[in-house]
């Protein structure tokens, strides 16, 4: 028996029959070709999509009662704008997503966000809206009493473009589940570039891993209705203005669980917000960028929120930084299939080689993942969007190949001449903070065990105008080093005209040949977590105010290695600094120009900063490095 809805379809082809031309035989007109690309209406029965078409949604598409839509690896599915376009899974219906890493299956419309109303799916679980409950989309009908439901499966899905506005104070969200239940299985989700909430849960059980939330406008995610499943490894990055928050949880407490979140904002705002007595279990939370990282409201109490096994710290000065969930995770999704062939992908999950006759433009974080080589030619100029969004970051277990030359260095500067995040590599050497560890930037993952770990080569690398800030406390530098081994190879390097420091070690053993710093705002070297390496012929130039030292040195004391370091200043300030035990070997020193050639902090000893093989000494005069900046004019002449 055909149903209402191919029937429908059955009268509106036949009225295209009466009307079609006839060929030249006069013979009765053949039926008029269905589009197979197209998706609208009502699919009532079991429909498997073809990866090889590009599919359009040109209307509301629903998913019905009993039926299947199996979109298999590698499909893309383009929607029309206007919301009343969006795809729903009725109660009762099952959706099977079967992407891959390599081959995700991408929702998008326009490339505008609010353009779609993306994914909707009615389950049969619980929510304290009771059974049969109507939804503010379509009048859907959703919630039951079947905690156990499924609604089917959910593998590696890209969601970019949702938010359309229904009315004026409701609209769609990226990812909508009405009372799904725990039999449906959701993994691999990236949600992107939506008006309104990523992923909303209205009650349900369902549970979702592996979850990447980017510039949501309204709240990354949302549950109310009493949800009561389990978000394990999720990360929000918000680099937009006026976003709303990166969760927030209303109506009844049914205390749901988070397991390793991590969100990060370059523009500041709120991290959670609680409100109408909810509540959650949250294990491993880090919280990078925020103005408030929580905000109670309706006099929903700090215990609601459980943290690592204590109340939400709700002081100004508390940090979150133990969850595991780092971007790595989430290296599969890639921008390039939307963005330039110029714009480096957020993702490089496979061996990129750059073209040295294309600039590359930077525009929110770019990651080189494990496993993967990224190399650049010499001559290769790539110009950052500025702001603390806007960095390059070789990830653990991945690499770097910078070939430039003397007469051909790679250039990486900001297009506006303002402070962008320059170049980061995690390595797998030791730290102090040990195996693991999790960064300031991005809940970046760095160190272990190995001290001969390999990063890559780098080689002739100027950078320009890094240094932007993270928030009170933190600012990018030109190049950080996380925990790098002395495998990595790294020289010729010149970081100019950045807000905070040249290089920054954090651990590790790696060396470094041949350093230019000039005019940076805080130190021109840096390190910190035990760093145990070499740094061979640095000029440092300073002839700005108000900077901070040549060399500041932090942490437990390793006792690295500097062989000719000159450093000159026209404006006065303190060479070198020494915290908290820390110190150094140096062989070859000249400071001039300094009020202060050396300042020891945290009753550190002067024995610990050995310059030219004996104690620092105030009153001693440094002017045994043979490192001149004629030696860097390949960078200064640019």
């Amino acid at each position: 028996m055909k149903t209402l809805s191919k029937f429908l379809s059955l009268l509106f082809i036949t009225g295209l029959l009466s009307t079609a031309c006839s060929n030249d035989d006069d013979a009765a007109p053949g039926p008029t070709p269905v589009d197979e690309s197209e998706l609208n209406g009502i699919i009532d029965e079991d429909l498997t999509l073809d990866p090889t078409i590009e599919y359009r949604i040109t209307g509301t598409v629903t998913v019905a009662q009993g039926v299947t839509l199996t979109i298999p690896a590698g499909t893309e599915i383009v929607s029309n704008v206007g919301v009343e376009n969006y795809l729903a899974v009725l109660k009762g219906a099952d959706i099977d997503i079967q992407g891959t890493a390599a081959n995700p299956v991408i929702m998008r419309s326009n490339g505008q966000a609010g353009a779609w109303g993306g994914l909707v799916i009615c389950g049969d679980a619980t929510t304290t809206e009771g059974t049969d409950a109507i939804a503010e989309v379509g009048g859907l009908i959703y919630g039951g009493t079947n905690d156990a439901d499924s609604s089917g499966n959910i593998d590696y899905l890209i969601i970019r473009d949702a938010g359309a506005q229904i009315n004026a104070d409701s609209q769609f969200n990226g990812l909508t589940l009405y009372a799904v239940g725990s039999g449906t299985t959701i993994d691999n989700v990236g949600i992107i570039n939506g008006t309104d909430d990523g992923v909303e849960f209205f009650g349900g059980t369902v549970s979702v891993t592996n979850m990447y939330l980017e510039n949501n406008e309204d709240d990354a995610v949302d549950w109310t209705e009493g949800w009561n499943g389990t978000l394990t490894n999720g990360y929000v990055t918000n680099t937009i203005v006026d976003f709303s928050t990166a969760i927030e949880a209303d109506g009844v407490n049914n205390n749901p669980t988070l397991v390793n979140f991590t969100a990060i904002s370059s523009t500041g705002g709120t991290a959670i917000q609680i409100k109408n007595n909810s509540g959650a279990t949250i294990n491993g939370l880090t919280l990078t960028g925020f103005d408030t990282s929580f905000d109670f409201r309706d006099s929903a109490p700090a215990s609601n929120l459980q943290i690592d096994g204590a109340d939400a710290d709700t002081t100004a000065d508390a940090v979150f930084s133990s969850s595991s969930t780092n971007a790595s995770l989430f290296a599969w999704i890639t921008n390039a299939d939307v963005g330039s062939d110029t714009e480096l992908p957020a993702n490089i999950s496979n061996d990129l080689t750059l073209n040295a006759a294309v600039e590359y433009s930077v525009s929110g974080p770019v990651l080189v993942s494990n496993g993967a080589t990224l190399t650049i030619p010499a001559g290769t100029k790539i110009v950052s969007e500025s702001g603390t969004a806007n960095y390059i970051a070789v990830l653990k277990g991945a690499s770097i190949d910078i070939q430039g030359t003397m007469a051909s260095p790679v250039v990486m500067e900001s297009v506006d001449g303002q402070a962008w995040g320059g170049l980061l590599i995690c390595g797998d050497a030791t730290t102090t903070e040990g195996v693991d560890a999790i960064a300031e930037v991005g809940g970046l993952v760095y160190g272990g065990t190995n001290d001969a770990d390999n990063s890559g080569t780098i080689n002739y690398l100027v950078l320009k105008n890094t240094g932007a800030q993270i928030n009170a406390d933190s600012q990018f530098n030109g190049l950080t080093l996380y925990a790098v081994g002395n495998g990595t190879t790294i020289s010729n390097v010149a970081v100019i005209g950045g807000s905070d420091d040249g290089v920054e070690f954090f651990g590790g053993t790696v060396n470094m040949t041949n350093f230019y710093a000039e005019n940076l705002e805080d130190d021109a070297v840096d390190w910190t977590e035990g760093w145990n390496g070499t740094l061979t012929n640095t000029f440092v130039n300073i002839t700005i105010a108000d900077f901070s030292t040549a060399i500041e040195a932090d942490g437990v004391n390793n006792n690295p290695t500097l062989v000719n370091f000159t450093a000159v200043s026209t404006t006065g300030g303190t060479g070198i600094q020494i915290k908290n035990n820390s110190g150094a070997t140096i062989n070859g020193l000249s400071l001039t120009g300094f009020d202060t050639q050396f300042d020891f902090r945290d009753s550190a000893p002067a024995s610990n900063l050995q310059a030219d093989g004996a104690d620092a000494n105030e009153a001693a005069s440094y002017s045994t490095s043979t490192t001149t900046a004629a030696d860097f004019a390949w960078a200064t002449s640019l």
